[in-house]
């Protein structure tokens, strides 16, 4: 029997009531750099930040992109949940933002177990940064200051935020080409995205005219609730072009794979989660927010 008009869009509509476009594979690369360098970053916290980050970090890696993960939060989730102790660290980030020209930042940043991977790890000593750059001349473009030397030799440098709109965040947001904002499937972490693009918008028209939005990920998404989904619906009304039709959805496989130390991509790889990323990442690429 022939579907009806409803059932056909039915079946087409990915998670966030649109058709669901095909992301293919990306060309491999014969050179690596310039980076283009993306921050994470939502100010409420728990809305899969870090998880996105480790996790697009690696589906990118996985593609033959050459990926800097960077730590900007003092909790240091991603250099743990990279397998770096934050405990073991002499020089970090904040030492780099700090007196750059006294650290080689080569020096600092550390490989990880996935090919193609390196993150630029922190730990608490970062929380005194925001006082500290206070005073410094030009603060805001610390990080900038921090990563040049090493841009031409990835192709992707995310920056995972702490969840704030402080200093760091803004300088966070100085260094990069683009923004993707993670977004929990929840009608009060809607509410904060408004403020969020209010400060981005600010930081484009007085620090950084190139800085733009690259995407707004809904993650924690669980299809089976009609809340998720109105939320989802809101989302896409609200920013029609910005939203990615990938969605993170919900599973104990994230967590599991943070205590493992490892991303999900190499954790539990025929996982609908690992998928998940690797779509992602294919459709960042295929928007020109990556190489």
């Amino acid at each position: 029997m022939t579907p009806s008009a409803n059932q056909q869009l039915d079946i087409d509509l990915g998670p966030t009531g649109r058709p669901m476009p095909e992301f293919p594979d990306p060309v491999a690369l014969d050179s690596h750099g310039p980076a283009r360098i993306i921050s994470m970053v939502n100010q409420k916290g728990g809305v899969g930040k870090t998880t996105s980050v480790i996790n697009l970090g690696a589906a990118l890696a996985e593609l033959g992109r050459r990926v800097l993960l960077v730590d900007l939060d003092p909790q240091a989730a991603l250099s743990a949940g990279n397998g770096v102790n934050p405990y073991d660290l002499d020089v970090t980030v904040y030492n780099l933002l700090m007196d750059s020209r006294g650290h080689d930042v080569r020096e600092v940043i550390q490989q990880t177990t996935t090919e193609n991977l390196d993150v630029l790890p922190a730990n608490i000593d970062l929380s005194a940064a925001e006082v500290q750059l206070v005073n410094e001349v030009a603060r805001e473009m610390a990080l900038a200051r921090v990563l040049r030397p090493v841009a031409d030799e990835y192709d992707v440098i995310i920056i995972d935020c702490q969840p704030s709109l402080g200093l760091l965040t803004v300088n966070a947001l100085a260094a990069s080409h683009g923004v993707i904002i993670p977004l929990e499937a929840e009608y009060f972490a809607l509410r904060g995205v408004a403020l969020l693009v209010e400060t981005i918008e600010k930081v484009q028209d007085r620090i950084n005219p190139r800085l733009e939005i690259d995407g707004i990920l809904i993650t924690m998404f669980d299809p089976r609730t009609l809340h998720a989904r109105e939320v989802c619906q809101r989302v896409v009304e609200a920013f029609p072009d910005k939203v990615f039709h990938t969605t993170i959805n919900r599973t104990v496989k994230f967590p599991d794979a943070s205590v493992a130390a490892e991303p999900i991509i190499s954790y539990a790889s025929s996982t609908k989660g690992a998928d998940a990323y690797r779509q992602l990442a294919r459709e960042l690429i295929s928007r020109g927010g990556a190489a």
